[in-house]
């Protein structure tokens, strides 16, 4: 077998000419003397331990600022619409970068459509967290699961400190926090501030193949000012309400009409059913105390002290399973002793803490009225002041925690007047039910004379309560007949279209249980020329109950259920 070739190589000076003794070796040996030549990779990892910057940094320097944000400034996300395309690669990038799930996003993209027939405007617009100047999510947090960094500005989500009670995902008008069931937590965009602390862009400006991402500096007091005009993106929230910081750039002129591709369409809500059961229940037992003071005083001799007994036991009880019941809708409810800790500014944790006071002056107030002798002591009544004061309180909070999320469904005036109606409606049936188990309990005269003095008194009230809450409820309706697609509108459009099977069992319910059997079991009263049927009497009065508490209930299932979220916007999520 002949041998290989013997190749020449011999350094080659400037005229051409070899500057030294050739090296003879063959083809095998200079392969493997290459295969053993590692200056590129020492080259490499040379210059990855000497220099600081990334290796894409070329690419995304001029998106970053040049300095660290001053006195009076904070990073914030800038967007020029023109070069957003809707391609979604911001959203795979912070999908991957964060290891979200399935179905988790932190970053959306939307889209506005607008113009004519003949000049048609579509726009993409690419959205995640604004890092507001005033974040409601961490106003409303219970347990001060945000912070907003002093120099940067970023708002970060402390996912240890979050016990699930998704109150920011209502509070927060651009839908930015998102709920983790499986982790019974929220989570949300922090700009990858791991990474812009170490001077790198953030995962969704290094992926956006039009450079359509950037992060400015931007000066706090001027977004303030400038949440003035309103003029943040064609039909997103007010930014008046959190002064977000994100800037949208274009060099276009928007058509008037400009609208989410998705503005027209309506759909219902999260319907929170353990928030469903405490706020009826809650509003159920402070309003049976107040109606047992108010029957305490109309309703006098012997057996008015027994009676009393068992209405303060059925109003603590319900009201014990409120509170029991709110701890389902935590995602973590072992940390349910943090609620208070944000009571300088979370109305839910003032609410929190006035039910938990509540709590504990009823099970003071039901043992002094099972314990001491009747008139042995004014403490009882006093008592029942204090309790049925401090429940109005924890009402209160409840109403203020829905009427500052600034959503029409949920503002002050209707959140209260439906409040107040549910404690005195189911109030008065509570107080109603205790009048005939007492009456079933002691069958004498004395408890039918109480039974038929009480029901003149509390048949008329349900009737009347029942009749104003059901007619309030309908006066909603009205706003069907409205040109513009407001709030109200939305919540009307879905009560009489996806959610119409719930609003008519809600007014069958209440007219039932509010309006017709009252009316049966008052012309039974004021007929009786003799001792009433008992019996008669509580199957009516369980039916009463039991429709009232379940209208109750789907009203406030469509509380949550039918209100008009505002959200940035969407479409193609």
């Amino acid at each position: 077998m002949s041998s290989l070739p013997i190749v020449n190589i011999a350094p080659i000076s400037a005229s051409g000419e070899a500057a030294g003794s050739a090296e003879e070796f063959s083809l095998v040996q200079m392969l493997l003397r290459e295969q053993q030549d590692l200056s590129a990779v020492e080259r490499f990892a040379r210059e990855g331990a000497t220099s600081a910057a990334p290796a894409a940094e070329k690419y995304y320097r001029a998106l970053m600022p040049a300095a660290a944000p001053g006195p009076g400034q904070q990073y914030g996300f800038e967007v020029d619409l023109d070069r957003c395309s809707g391609c979604k690669a911001c959203v795979t990038a912070c999908h991957g970068l964060n290891g979200l799930d399935e179905g988790e996003t932190w970053r959306d993209v939307g889209l506005l459509v607008g113009g004519t027939r003949s000049a048609p405007v579509m726009q993409h617009v690419t959205t995640a967290c604004h890092h507001c100047v005033s974040p409601a999510c961490m106003i409303a947090c219970p347990v001060n699961a945000y912070e907003k960094d002093p120099q940067t500005g970023i708002v970060k989500h402390l996912d240890d400190q979050c016990f699930g009670c998704q109150y920011c995902t209502m509070a927060c008008p651009y839908d930015v926090p998102k709920y983790h069931a499986g982790k019974g937590i929220v989570r949300k965009c922090d700009m990858c501030s791991t990474r812009l602390a170490a001077d790198e862009a953030p995962a969704c400006v290094q992926a956006c193949p039009h450079q359509a991402i950037s992060i400015q500096l931007v000066d706090v007091q001027q977004t303030v000012e400038d949440a003035e005009a309103t003029n943040f993106l064609p039909a997103a929230p007010d930014p008046q309400i959190t002064y977000p910081t994100t800037t949208y750039r274009t060099r276009r002129v928007f058509p008037r009409n400009m609208l989410p591709v998705d503005y027209f369409q309506v759909g219902p809500q999260h319907p929170h059913w353990p928030l469903v059961v405490m706020l009826v229940l809650t509003q159920l037992s402070v309003g049976a105390f107040a109606v047992g003071l108010v029957l305490e005083g109309a309703v006098t001799g012997s057996p008015a002290a027994p009676m009393r007994q068992l209405h303060g036991l059925t109003a603590l009880v319900f009201g014990l399973v409120a509170l029991a019941a709110s701890t389902f809708h935590l995602g973590r409810p072992q940390y349910a002793y943090r609620a208070i800790l944000g009571l300088r500014h979370s109305w839910m944790s003032r609410e929190i803490l006035a039910f938990g006071v509540f709590a504990g002056l009823a099970c003071v107030y039901a043992a002094a009225l099972v314990l001491l002798p009747p008139g042995a002591s004014p403490m009882p009544t006093w008592l029942g002041g204090a309790v049925v004061a401090v429940g109005a309180v924890g009402v209160f909070g409840s109403v203020m925690i829905y009427a500052t999320l600034g959503r029409e469904f949920w503002s002050f005036p209707r959140t209260t007047l439906r409040f107040l109606l549910t404690a005195g409606l189911l109030g008065t049936a509570t107080a109603w039910l205790s009048v005939v188990l007492f009456a079933l309990a002691e069958p004498d005269p004395d408890a039918e004379q109480v039974l038929a003095s009480a029901g003149r008194l509390l048949c008329p009230a349900l009737i009347l309560l029942a009749s104003a809450k059901l007619l309030w409820e309908a006066s909603l309706l009205r706003h069907l007949l409205s040109r513009s697609m407001t709030q109200l509108k939305r919540s009307a459009m879905l009560m009489t279209g996806e959610l119409s099977n719930y609003t008519l069992a809600r007014f069958a319910t209440g007219l039932a249980g509010g309006v017709f059997v009252p009316a049966i079991l008052l012309a039974k009263v004021q007929s009786a020329e003799g001792p009433l049927d008992s019996f008669g009497v509580a199957v009516l009065t369980a039916v009463l109950f039991a429709a009232c508490l379940a209208g109750e209930i789907l009203e406030r299932y469509l509380f949550f259920a039918a209100v008009a979220a505002p959200r940035m916007p969407g479409g193609i999520r």
